[in-house]
């Protein structure tokens, strides 16, 4: 048994001191114990490992590049420096036959134990051409009965879907979300009232809130005015301060609180190395600035890590520290349904930490009650 004894202690919810987490066999005993003098100290803010339920790449690679355990143990290293101690490894549009290796990897990554990879996130390719952003357009097409029979399968780990209403018809839409598929609305022009009834099909967050959506207009609320509307809906958010606007983001988290709203990094593969430059698709993406865009200036992913995003809310949103930290760890957690175990310091969960400093930097991290940072 290991006991770690904080300065202060994050529980998904507030912050305590004077507490000390009691770990067994990986997960955590106990929580609320008081320290002991034999008990070592740890100078820091423990809080729950964080969640990313957007990862593209990290550590020089892409998953799309090669979807294989391989790729995604290196991607795991790459962002567990960051804090993250679970992963949503997201493909973005791509062939049939690519899917299939995704879920396959994925899959198999889970049954080894792969420190940190948690489960698969599609974007695509159901998506609208219109919005694709940097999604190849030769892949995007329509959700079709081989789809539906592919994703709907039972499996052990946690698969998010990225679609457009415009892509997926209502039948299929609640066939998945009856198998269990988290179905996330992005890439879209759609109007309200197809977002609202894609909602009342199963569909339960929004990828990226802003991007690869038209603007919020009076007349014309669009899949931004239903993710803010629509209490009950998670929203994923890109907080480098470059594909939202800071006030745009706050007004985002006024509208969906710390409960709904969720932090991702949709980061690439020059997250954790220093790289300047990347492929996608054939096509040369170059780094400036904190942005990777392609020749023609579109955003193509993010150079961020979760780590950052988290201290961003609180320098860019003027969220609390335990705000900042609830839209890393238990947020997106509940938003996967995977909170009986993950982004909660208690008993019987996981025991993934990060260890913050004064500054919100990540001093250390465990998964599964061991050390690896």
């Amino acid at each position: 048994m290991t006991a770690l004894s904080p300065t202060r202690l994050f529980t998904g919810d507030r912050v305590v001191e004077g507490v000390t987490v009691h770990i067994s066999d990986g997960r955590i005993s106990d929580a609320n114990s008081k320290p002991s003098p034999a008990t070592a100290k740890l100078e820091g803010l423990l809080a729950p490992g964080f969640i990313d339920v957007q990862v593209n790449g990290g550590g020089g690679v892409l998953f799309n590049d090669a979807p294989t355990v391989a790729t995604l143990a290196k991607i795991a290293t790459a962002h567990k420096r960051f804090g993250v101690t679970g992963f949503m490894a997201t493909l973005i549009s791509d062939e049939r036959a690519k899917i299939a290796a995704a879920l396959d990897a994925v899959g198999e990554a889970v049954r080894t134990g792969v420190e940190g990879v948690l489960g698969l996130h599609l974007e695509g390719p159901w998506l609208f051409e219109p919005r694709r952003g940097v999604h190849p357009s030769g892949h995007l097409r329509q959700f079709d009965a081989g789809d539906l029979a592919l994703l709907t399968l039972k499996r052990s780990f946690p698969l998010l879907v990225t679609v457009a209403p415009e892509r997926i018809d209502e039948a299929s839409l609640r066939a998945l979300a009856s198998a269990g598929v988290i179905v996330s609305l992005g890439h879209s022009s759609a109007a309200a009232e197809e977002i609202e009834a894609a909602l009342g099909a199963g569909a339960t967050g929004f990828t990226h809130l802003f991007n690869a959506m038209p603007a919020l207009s009076a007349r014309e609320p669009g899949p931004i005015g239903a993710a803010l509307a629509t209490k009950d809906a998670w929203a994923g958010l890109i907080l480098d301060g470059i594909h939202v606007h800071p006030l745009s983001a706050r007004v985002a988290l006024a509208a969906k609180t710390a409960r709904k709203l969720v932090l991702v990094s949709d980061s690439m593969a020059t997250v954790g190395t220093s790289a300047s430059s990347m492929s996608l698709s054939g096509e040369q993406v170059m780094l400036s600035k904190g942005a990777l865009r392609t020749k023609a200036g579109t955003l193509a992913g993010a150079h961020l890590d979760l780590s950052t995003a988290v201290r961003n809310a609180v320098a860019l949103l003027g969220a609390t520290t335990p705000e900042a930290l609830r839209m890393a760890s238990l947020t997106p957690a509940e938003f996967l349904g995977v909170d009986h175990e993950r982004g909660r310091i208690s008993p019987g969960c996981r025991a993934d930490f990060v260890l913050l400093g004064t500054g919100l930097e990540v001093l250390k991290v465990w998964i599964g009650g061991r050390e690896v940072r």
